[in-house]
């Protein structure tokens, strides 16, 4: 941890100031030029044209547009002026995108009929690679047609489900794919679930059987005997390899799948398509929220096709690339957008079991990756590492995925020497999508000025501490302006893939996530529980869930800013600010937990950069040093439980620091918390 004297962090922190304020006027000025060069070039075209054309009526109707635009609306002209580009990139994209879905709708083509036009296209290809092994597009199609045939001869049939526990694996995207060929639904399972958890995951997709491998059947033993999935049919799979090393053996009563697969038939989708087929479920995807029993998010055919191919479009990704993908494969990120890549558009995809930030860099050389998957916590813990000339040693044009904090994406982007950054904005049930195709650092994607009330996607005003909306006289929901934060939320079209909403399994589930009457009556809105803001030129930027942000001292404190910046401070550890309870006292006091195990944090230096970035109602009243913070199984930290246990002595271990009088943070002493339990503490 660096050592520096309160003076020099002082001049450090004014010149980094400054030097951002001469960074912000630059790149106005720079904005400005740009704005004059295309408004000239406009009015000059303009001008030529009409005086070649002056008896013409449409270029008098021209000229006289042009003027009355850049008096009457200078701000409109200018967004307009400014993503023109942008906004013709864009729209190309979109259609090809809109063009392929409208064809795969029209002919019923589903992601296994995809495959299967891939799988004959190059057989010889690979398809799926992992550490020294891969399999190629005909022996992953041979695969899923054995996969369909054994489950078509046990019975199973279209609308059945199938609970899938498994380690990422080659084998893995191919047995749903084969289950997929006969209607039959896979529940992606997450592998690190246990006891009450995994069987709530199980019984709430009330599945008909139950796949696991071998590595996971330790945690599945304890619940053989419970009512929920006694009695349920277990297919165990263990490869010839990790049966030698593991010496993996199978559960009581449980069918060896792969030893009855050697043997297995073939089964062939028959040359007939219904339109119905691709609108039929395909997945159950499980949201990794930070609190509750996880909920089952239906993924259909179609959602799975828009949702792969939209990145690949609109990052004009192509056949020919090969894509790192790290991810868990039973979560959207690696499971749908990294595995569609080769499903329904012929790349190779590489998988890793677990993510390594130590041979993230190693791997995308080694397999000669030309795009790499990232989302947002895996970044900070790359920057985390010792930096080493290897890390730039790569062949990387691309790398995309979600949550790439804006304090971090320069010095990302310059350290590892990535090209292009692809930023998704998208909920595994959602229909609120964005994507930043422009390397706008921080944005989560955009939406042309001009079509800002045709886009499904909209931002409604909203209190930021409930998330509740605020209305017009009329009872109806308030769009924001640029600069405005607010609720991010998407217009429910059935009829459409880019707004369908398919909700969960759980119907109840899926009502609580829908507004109704937002701007006229009868419409129907997903909310995403995001807050957003945008720019005048149409992007957006993340700000904070809802409920994440809390009032203190008649301020809002938005913690994503607030973690941003401690993170930084700590060299990229995790990090989470949460508000909490303080008796006798309105609001809530911000928090932060940070793991140290090796309690090496300056509480000096952290304390100086607090006071010099943030004003003093945001500053965390208390820190936390922890071991480990809980997280979910895509890397998010958990809130809620830090958020209970507070800044209770007698109940933590973990040393607690409380911010003092003179703004430096020293240990929480008894006094000190009496005097704060009893509301003598002078707040």
């Amino acid at each position: 941890m660096r050592l520096v004297s309160g003076n020099e962090e002082h001049a450090d922190l004014e010149d980094q100031q400054a030097g951002g304020k001469k960074m912000e006027i630059l790149l106005e000025l720079n904005l400005k030029q740009k704005f004059a060069t295309r408004m000239c070039i406009v009015l000059v075209g303009t001008v030529i044209f009409a005086a070649f054309c002056w008896d013409n009526a449409l270029a008098s109707l021209t000229l006289g547009a042009v003027v009355a635009l850049l008096l009457r609306s200078p701000k409109f002209v200018f967004a307009l002026a400014m993503t023109a580009s942008r906004d013709f990139m864009a729209f190309q994209r979109f259609v090809a995108l809109n063009l392929y879905l409208l064809n795969t709708d029209r002919r019923g083509l589903t992601v296994a009929r995809w495959f299967q036009k891939q799988a004959r296209a190059h057989p010889k290809k690979s398809c799926f690679v992992m550490d020294d092994r891969q399999i190629s597009f005909a022996e992953a199609l041979e695969l899923s047609q054995k996969v369909a045939g054994y489950f078509r001869d046990r019975g199973l049939q279209n609308g059945d489900c199938v609970a899938l526990l498994m380690e990422t694996r080659l084998e893995y995207p191919c047995i749903w794919l084969g289950l997929s060929q006969l209607g039959v639904i896979t529940a992606l399972i997450n592998s690190n679930l246990l006891g009450d958890s995994l069987l709530h995951s199980i019984k709430v997709a009330n599945a008909k059987a139950l796949i696991v491998s071998s590595e996971l059947v330790a945690g599945l033993q304890s619940l053989r005997e419970k009512e929920e999935i006694r009695g349920l049919p277990i297919y165990q799979f263990t490869d010839d390899e990790s049966k030698n090393s593991s010496g993996h053996e199978l559960l009581p009563k449980a069918i060896d799948l792969t030893l009855a697969l050697k043997t297995q038939q073939k089964w062939e989708l028959p040359p007939t398509t219904s339109s119905k087929e691709v609108q039929s479920k395909l997945l159950y995807v499980y949201t990794s929220g930070t609190t509750g029993l996880p909920k089952a998010a239906v993924i259909t055919n179609l959602r799975f096709i828009f949702m792969a191919a939209g990145s690949f479009y609109m990052l004009k990704l192509s056949s020919d690339d090969v894509v790192y993908n790290p991810l868990p494969l039973y979560h959207t990120a690696g499971g749908i957008v990294g595995v569609g890549n080769a499903i329904l558009n012929g790349s190779t995809v590489v998988l890793r079991k677990k993510f390594s930030a130590k041979n993230f860099w190693l791997d995308c050389s080694r397999y000669n990756c030309s795009v790499a998957q990232y989302i947002g916590e895996l970044c900070r813990y790359l920057l985390a590492t010792p930096y080493s000339p290897e890390q730039q040693k790569h062949n990387l044009r691309l790398m995309y995925g979600n949550g790439l904090r804006p304090q971090i994406w320069s010095q990302f982007v310059h350290r590892f020497g990535i090209p292009h950054i692809g930023e998704i904005y998208g909920a595994t049930e959602g229909n609120s999508n964005l994507i930043n195709i422009t390397n706008r650092v921080g944005a989560i994607g955009f939406v042309p000025i001009y079509g800002s009330r045709i886009y499904p996607v909209q931002v409604l005003r909203c209190d930021e501490l409930t998330g509740e909306l605020l209305k017009d006289p009329q009872g109806y929901c308030i769009r924001c302006r640029p600069g405005e934060a607010g609720l991010l939320v998407g217009k429910v079209d059935a009829r459409r893939a880019v707004s369908a909403f398919h909700g969960y399994a759980d119907k109840g589930a899926s009502e609580q996530k829908l507004l109704r009457n937002v701007f006229t009556q009868g419409d129907v809105f997903f909310n995403s529980g995001d807050m957003v803001v945008g720019d005048i030129l149409g992007y957006f930027y993340f700000k904070d869930r809802t409920g994440d942000t809390f009032r203190w001292r008649g301020e809002n404190v938005a913690t994503q800013e607030v973690e941003a910046i401690i993170t930084n401070c700590v060299g990229f550890e995790d990090c989470v600010v949460y508000g909490v309870q303080i008796p006798h006292v309105e609001g809530k006091a911000g928090m932060a937990a940070i793991v140290d195990p090796k309690r090496k944090v300056d509480m000096e230096y952290l304390s100086v950069v607090l006071r010099g970035s943030l004003p003093p109602y945001a500053r965390p009243l208390f820190i936390r040093l922890m071991d480990e913070i809980p997280r979910t199984a895509t890397f998010k930290l958990k809130k809620r439980e830090l958020a209970q246990e507070g800044y209770d002595l007698k109940m933590l271990t973990d040393p607690i620091y409380y911010l003092n009088g003179d703004g430096v943070y020293r240990p929480l002493s008894q006094e000190q918390y009496e005097a704060l339990r009893s509301g003598r503490a002078r707040l």
